[in-house]
């Protein structure tokens, strides 16, 4: 929407009172299934080298354990030394902001997620560098940690969270769209990865969006909305869909 200034010229709807954000820093974050915890290499290293050893089930990428790591820029250690390394690499950024996705039944660290691209005055935040853990990808747990990091970033003032990801990464672009980010387009030639061209696909949500999507969230992580199996009863992309669209 817009509005026009003295000069009679579009300009954007005032943002009343704006003074930004608060700057994101690591943070722990409880839900049913899971724990937000600061990453910490010597704490979560051995759980995660162990968790992302495991084969996936996909046919397609079953025991190619580098496959997983194709859309992130290639798998960056091969043993338990050298994965402690990268994740206290990890620890020391601010901007990436690493966290560990801890199962909270066995306290085990499953997978990382970051907050990155934080620019707290004009309340912008992007979520991304998710390594999932065969364990972790494709289940409740792993939504649950992504709306308790969602939820987060519009507690501390933030107006747009975005998802962004390599263009022909299918699975990543069906995951943002389930979660109620909005498809915005494609950064064509955006950047060159281990030697191959990368367009990046653009999401985010709104704190407005955020407004209509938390109940939605809430609805599909009841345990009323799981049988006995654990199988839900309604999906979440019908969820959030129906909720975008009276938003």
């Amino acid at each position: 929407m817009t509005t026009t200034n003295a000069y009679h010229q579009p300009v954007g709807q005032p943002v009343p009172g704006w003074q930004g954000a608060k700057r994101l820093s690591p943070v722990t974050l409880t839900g049913q299934r899971v724990r937000i915890e600061p990453l910490d290499a010597d704490r979560h290293g051995d759980a995660l080298f162990t968790a992302w050893q495991a084969p996936d089930a996909a046919p397609e990428t079953r025991n190619a354990l580098a496959a997983r790591w194709t859309y992130l820029g290639g798998r960056p250690f091969d043993d338990g030394p050298g994965c402690h390394a990268w994740l206290a690499d990890r620890v020391a950024s601010v901007d990436p902001c690493f966290h560990a996705i801890v199962d909270a039944a066995s306290g085990q660290a499953l997978g990382i997620a970051a907050y990155l691209n934080i620019v707290p005055e004009h309340g912008s935040v992007e979520v991304g560098h998710l390594h999932f853990s065969p364990r972790l990808a494709r289940t409740t747990a792993a939504t649950e940690a992504m709306v308790l990091m969602m939820g987060h970033a519009f507690a501390m003032g933030y107006r747009r969270y975005e998802w962004k990801c390599d263009a022909l990464n299918a699975p990543s672009r069906r995951a943002a769209e389930r979660l109620g980010f909005r498809f915005e387009g494609i950064f064509r030639q955006h950047r060159v990865v281990q030697g191959h061209n990368r367009d990046t696909a653009w999401f985010s949500v709104l704190d407005g969006d955020w407004q209509a999507l938390e109940p939605a969230f809430a609805c599909w992580l009841a345990a009323d909305n799981f049988d006995p199996q654990g199988r839900q009863r309604r999906p979440l992309g019908e969820l959030t869909e129906a909720a975008l669209a009276v938003s």
